[in-house]
Formats: C-alpha cells, structure tokens, sequence
C-alpha cells in the first residue's frame, strides 16, 4: 500500500487542468522566457503546506496562477479553472491517486507581477487526496 505523500498532486493537477482546458492552454509548474509568446497560460505549485493524516489522506494547498494578456482574460479563465476544480475534481481518480474534497482557500484576485505586458490572477485551493 502506497503511503501518504506519494501522490504528486502537483503533477495530478496540472495534468487533470490541461486535459480539461485543451491545448489552446499552457498548464505547467514553472515559468520560462517564452511567457508572452505562451498567453494563457495557467501556473500550478504545491504550496509548502497543508498536512496528513499520518496513513494515506494528504491535504495540500495548490496556488493555481493565471497569465493572460488582459485583465478580463485572466479573470474569466481563473474562473472557468474554479468551477471545474470545485465541481470536476472531486471523486476522480487520476494520476495513481483518488481526489476527495476540493475547496477553495483563496478566491482569485490580481497578483503583481513584474511584466506589464500581461495580467496574473492567482487562487489557493486545498485538496485531499490518497493513493489509490
């Protein structure tokens, strides 16, 4: 039996999210020089926190980023990205791993960022998962 821990709910999101939002989308975990040329693109990182239940439930924090060209476009597909986690993820099993609870733990709002060429909308959201 897989123990806790050993799901990369990083990686599961990022790919779950870039099957959900097709390839017109970058989903991925780091930023690289082409951004511009890259616009949407959706940013997925594991946060440094959360916890277990010392057996097999793993509750992580996820910041799921948004970079798009304008403000609106950024909004909107932060959006999009909330209803399908909350809604979709939940009860799916995925990546070596079965998702419970998905909420969010900080609604989308604007994040700086250093480039005034496109717009960051960023959320924290909290997932359970276990291996399956």
């Amino acid at each position: 039996m897989a123990a806790v821990g050993s799901v990369d709910v990083e990686l599961l999101v990022i790919q779950w999210l870039q099957d959900q939002l097709g390839d017109d989308v970058v989903v991925r975990d780091e930023l690289d020089n082409n951004l511009l040329d890259e616009l949407p693109t959706v940013q997925v990182q594991r946060l440094p926190a959360g916890d277990d239940d010392g057996f097999r439930l793993d509750r992580a924090l996820v910041d799921v980023d948004v970079y798009a060209a304008t403000r609106s476009a950024a909004i909107a597909l932060a959006a999009d990205i909330r209803g399908r986690l909350l809604a979709g993820l939940p009860g799916e099993t995925t990546g070596g791993a079965v998702v419970g609870t998905v909420r969010t733990a900080t609604a989308p709002g604007a994040r700086p960022y250093e480039n005034t060429g496109l717009r960051r909308i960023g959320a924290t959201y909290e997932i359970y998962s276990h291996p399956q």
